[in-house]
């Protein structure tokens, strides 16, 4: 059985809180600069230069690359072999929060009732924690910071299997439409199809994690993740919402079985500073 100390599992999500609220993956840039080249208007262009300034200067400066420096949510593979010393995994997650978001200088979010008291934490604390046990004696960390503009303009809708791939499309279709320039775009759009009621919700959120530029590895799905990405693109909404040719980088989406009855799809939309870091301890 492998050991791992809690304090270096407590220093290491300090480190991927800050990161990932400093710092966006060269994936998400690339595709900013591919969607600047594409978009047709002149407004669009110059917020899409505005918002790729932003990143390069929140880099070189250590400084967060939005105000809302979300809330934290974490994605664990824990392994059968590995134990922590000195403490539990998720007392050291939630340390590693508190000390990210402190010593990061980043905005604490969190409010501890969500109707009546809505009194902030502090301290961006309680996370959330997705949990898998699997083989092996390593640790697999990803931490993705979720910002309420965009996490506001996703949902959850259990649709009939009658209604088939087609009701698929016009839900994330209707979804981005309503959603217009809130969620700021252009988005990363997550779709989880399958499992139950919440499952389908945490694919949404994993498919957002993916690189852009990936495909779903069923070929139907990859086709029907184009053909939302060039409908969605169609819309009209444009960067930030004020009119364009780019209002999505990517679709992608995610699938689990479900029940013979059963139809659930989820759409999590993620804004343009689409962030997330990963670790293996």
């Amino acid at each position: 059985m492998r050991e791992i100390e809690f304090q270096e599992i407590v220093e290491k999500v300090a480190h991927l809180c800050m990161e990932a609220n400093y710092r966006i993956g060269e994936d998400v840039l690339e595709a900013l600069r591919k969607a600047r080249e594409k978009e047709e208007s002149p407004v669009g262009r110059y917020i899409l230069d505005i918002i790729i300034k932003n990143n390069e200067i929140a880099n070189k400066e250590n400084m967060p690359i939005c105000q809302d420096t979300g809330f934290a949510v974490f994605f664990v593979d824990v392994g059968e072999d590995v134990r922590v010393k000195g403490g539990s995994l998720r007392d050291a997650i939630f340390e590693g929060v508190r000390k990210g978001y402190r010593e990061g200088y980043l905005r604490k979010s969190i409010v501890d009732d969500p109707v009546f008291d809505r009194k902030n934490t502090r301290d961006n604390t309680p996370p959330v924690i997705h949990w898998r046990i699997v083989p092996g004696d390593r640790i697999h960390i990803v931490f993705a910071p979720k910002g309420g503009g965009s996490e506001n303009m996703s949902e959850v809708r259990m649709l009939t299997p009658a209604q088939g791939i087609e009701g698929v499309k016009n839900f994330v279709l209707e979804r981005v439409e309503r959603s217009g320039g809130n969620p700021c775009p252009p988005i990363v759009v997550g779709v989880g199809i399958g499992g139950t009621f919440e499952y389908a919700a945490i694919l949404a959120k994993r498919a957002v994690l993916r690189p852009i530029g990936s495909k779903n590895p069923d070929p139907r799905y990859a086709e029907v993740e184009e053909e939302l990405l060039e409908r969605i693109n169609k819309l009209g909404i444009g960067p930030m919402g004020l009119g364009g040719t780019v209002t999505a980088l990517a679709v992608h989406i995610e699938t689990f079985p479900c029940h013979i009855a059963s139809l659930p799809c989820a759409v999590n939309i993620q804004c343009h500073a689409a962030r997330h870091k990963e670790i293996t301890i």
